[in-house]
């Protein structure tokens, strides 16, 4: 045996498998070069899909806050109307300075006829005339206590039953300033071709023209925001029926 046939490999005599392994190689090669685009197509899919759902959030965000902004503002903006008078008042119970106002705008003759809606089953109309400082007797020729009603939505159907059966065209409703955004849109929906005039009552407690500067402002403001928008849904889609 010469020195060459050592070093010969018979393995290699024809050649086939120094060609397979490389066919092998570039194969495997072609493969990993696919799978490490195939990866790199997946993040960047999924870059995108990041972008985009950041994007979506924030324009909602953005969104939200600019709606809440314009509502509060528009609390903050409301005013007591030039000429505020109709067939009949409703006030929204929910504090004194709603019903003493509501009671001042029926003896000034605004109307002639009120609605005290939500008062408390105990409640009499005597105590009432105290709390409200009256200088005429809530007298039932006058005025109508609904004790039946336990929030907004209730307010407004017994408002609207009240309204029905005495044939009433307009309707002056009376209810704190914030509250009033919510209380229309409950009216409105219930008494459709009634004119509503909204009627804000302020508190002092209340510091609406800085609303943005009270913590305390600020969170009723977004409590009463968040009760408005699902007031419109629900009539909306009550509407769709």
């Amino acid at each position: 045996m010469t020195h060459a046939d050592t070093v010969l490999d018979p393995v290699l005599d024809d050649g086939s498998s120094v060609v397979g392994e490389r066919r092998v190689s570039k194969s495997q090669d072609q493969r990993t070069v696919r799978r490490s685009a195939t990866r790199g197509d997946i993040r960047k899919k999924r870059f995108g899909l990041r972008v985009l759902f950041v994007a979506v959030v924030t324009a909602l965000v953005a969104g939200t806050a600019g709606q809440f902004a314009m509502f509060a503002q528009k609390v903050a903006n409301a005013r007591v109307p030039a000429t505020a008078n109709a067939d009949a008042i409703v006030v929204l119970t929910g504090g004194h300075a709603r019903v003493n106002e509501a009671v001042r705008l029926l003896e000034e003759g605004r109307a002639n006829r009120l609605l005290i809606s939500g008062v408390h089953p105990g409640t009499t109309r005597e105590q009432l005339a105290a709390v409200t400082a009256s200088n005429m007797p809530l007298e039932t020729n006058s005025v109508d206590l609904d004790r039946v009603a336990l929030n907004t939505a209730g307010n407004a159907v017994e408002t609207a039953n009240w309204v029905r059966k005495n044939g009433f065209s307009s309707l002056l409703v009376v209810t704190s300033a914030y509250h009033l955004p919510r209380a229309k849109v409950e009216l409105a929906g219930a008494l459709p071709d009634v004119s509503l005039i909204a009627y804000p009552v302020f508190s002092k407690d209340l510091k609406l023209d800085h609303w943005y500067r009270e913590p305390a402002t600020m969170r009723l403001l977004m409590r009463e925001y968040v009760k408005y928008i699902l007031a419109r849904l629900r009539i909306t889609v009550q509407g769709m029926r």
